[in-house]
């Protein structure tokens, strides 16, 4: 498997890059090979004077390739002009990855607005599996918040094609997930959608089961972005699992994709999952 790590050289960056941990747990799930990408701005002109923003990012980039290449990783690495997520999509499909990561310091209001709209941007639109992995906020010397990237998942559904596709993930994490809890949010808006949800969680534990990880479930009543925020806190999941897409395409124009607002205001790590694309 190939993964795109998306990264604009920051602090924070680095420390998802330097933390050996995190990329064991990446190495567990069957990732082989890593495609550094950097995006420079297109409103970033590199005829500025004494700024060649392209060399100055490459050098940056071939010096992150180190603690990859010891973990024994095959490693490539883009620089790009452009849309950030845009590009890194762009990049993530012409290379066949299986997987694309963004660091993310969090959810403060501030920050959201000029760090994490790169990965709001992409959990509505990546064409792979988006891991969002979350950076301490508010310290000079940034860290990750898990060292164990996949060890105790939050797999959020409403029983939708397109999560199906993200429980189907599993097929791979179980090599790093030892447990697991899989929560339904039930809505005054979709009553049709909500019977036996218990039924249809026991399934799906059963089949986890079969992989040795060890499962709960939990039903909550309210709003799923709310719930699934209120979920992770209870449970201290090391990743929250989501789909990309619910059910209904109007009901996310009008109030938001909700894969976008938990990776927003989510305090931990996110791996969303779009739906198939068809060719």
């Amino acid at each position: 498997m190939k993964a795109v790590y998306a990264t604009d050289l920051s602090e924070a960056s680095e420390a998802t890059i330097a933390n050996e941990t995190c990329l064991a747990c990446l190495d567990r799930i069957g990732i082989e090979e890593f495609h550094l990408v950097t995006v420079v701005p297109s409103n970033v002109h590199s005829g500025m004077p004494g700024m060649n923003f392209e060399k100055r990012r490459q050098r940056a980039l071939d010096r992150y390739r180190k603690p990859f290449e010891d973990a024994g990783f095959g490693v490539e690495t883009h620089v790009v002009r452009g849309t950030p997520h845009r590009r890194i999509n762009g990049i993530a499909e012409s290379v066949g990855a299986s997987l694309s990561i963004v660091g993310s310091r969090g959810s403060s209001p501030l920050e959201n607005r000029l760090i994490g709209s790169t990965a709001r941007n992409l959990a509505r639109t990546s064409v792979t599996p988006l891991l969002v992995n979350r950076i301490q906020r508010a310290t000079e010397d940034p860290a990750v918040l898990e060292d164990h990237l996949f060890e105790r998942m939050l797999y959020a559904t409403d029983f939708s094609e397109n999560a199906q596709e993200a429980f189907e993930a599993f097929s791979y994490l179980r090599h790093a997930t030892k447990e697991a809890t899989l929560v339904h949010v039930r809505t005054p808006a979709d009553p049709d959608l909500d019977a036996a949800p218990r039924e249809q969680l026991d399934e799906l534990a059963d089949q986890l089961a079969e992989w040795d990880i060890e499962t709960r479930i939990a039903v909550r009543d309210g709003d799923p972005v709310e719930e699934i925020l209120a979920a992770e806190g209870e449970y201290d999941p090391t990743t929250t699992l989501v789909g990309s897409r619910g059910h209904s395409r109007l009901r996310r124009l009008l109030l938001g994709s909700v894969s976008e607002d938990v990776v927003a205001k989510a305090d931990g790590n996110v791996l969303v999952v779009p739906p198939k694309r068809v060719a």
